[in-house]
């Protein structure tokens, strides 16, 4: 995964969508992975969402202290554990990440 450097911290919003049927077994895992990754000693914000409009389409928005606490995200176990569970459950290739930048005077 290629991710941009950042000098400040990372944020970014990841998009998946549940195999139809399977949202509910999505959910429990992810709210299960949100409180490990809440416990991340670099982690700032880890908020799941489920579409409205698409119940089986999930957004997270993730922000990190820095460039330094998200390799160590993306290097944990847990996260690997997490993601073969995952897309076991989830249309497609995994998650559509986009990285974000603050604009004006926010984190």
């Amino acid at each position: 995964m290629s991710t941009p450097v950042s000098t400040g911290t990372v944020a970014l919003s990841a998009e998946f969508a549940a195999v139809p049927g399977r949202g509910g077994e999505v959910e429990k895992l992810i709210a299960a992975f949100a409180d490990v990754v809440r416990a991340e000693p670099g982690n700032l914000v880890f908020d799941v969402y489920r579409k409205v409009d698409a119940p089986d389409c999930f957004f997270v928005y993730e922000i990190y202290r820095d460039q330094a606490a998200f390799e160590s995200h993306i290097a944990a176990d847990e996260g690997a554990v997490f993601n073969a569970a995952l897309n076991k459950l989830t249309v497609g290739d995994g998650s559509t990440l986009t990285f974000l930048r603050a604009v004006g005077g926010l984190i």
